[in-house]
């Protein structure tokens, strides 16, 4: 009976040490699938970056090649300025040289001006003497008229 006794000590004794390993077992299961569940999240995480990621690149891609456009219109118009500047140079040239035959006209007009006015004078001067010389002559005639008259009758 003893015997049986230091056996069923001795399984309890396993027992119990069964148990604590069971729940030492079950302890780092749980530690494990916690570590497992909070790995799952950091991966989940790091997929969603990855995806973030990929997207900033693609998107970056984009702004690339939308800026190798942008520095070709750029460098596009900028050519397009350079010919309107050459463009803008040449008029404003022939602008000076307009306003210079301008003036010139200008001064040739205003010559001729006085030359019309001095014209206009010297018309409105024979004019005027035209009708003295007119009004000299129908007096002269008349009076022609009266001595012809005169001596007519003798």
């Amino acid at each position: 009976m003893d015997q049986l006794r230091a056996e069923a000590d001795a399984a309890i004794a396993r027992a119990e040490t069964a148990e604590d390993k069971v729940k030492k077992l079950e302890q780092l299961l749980l530690e494990k699938e916690q570590d497992n569940n909070s790995l799952r999240v950091r991966l989940e995480r790091a997929e969603g970056e990855v995806d973030t990621t990929r997207s900033q690149l693609d998107q970056a891609k984009q702004y690339s090649l939308e800026g190798e456009t942008s520095l070709k219109d750029a460098s596009n118009k900028q050519k397009k300025i350079e010919l309107l500047e050459e463009e803008l140079d040449k008029a404003e040239q022939n602008l000076r040289e307009t306003a210079e035959k301008l003036r010139q006209v200008d001064a040739k007009a205003e010559q001729l001006e006085r030359q019309v006015r001095h014209a206009d004078t010297e018309k409105e001067q024979m004019e005027t003497r035209y009708q003295e010389l007119a009004e000299r002559f129908k007096k002269s005639q008349h009076e022609l008229e009266e001595l012809e008259k005169s001596l007519g009758g003798l």
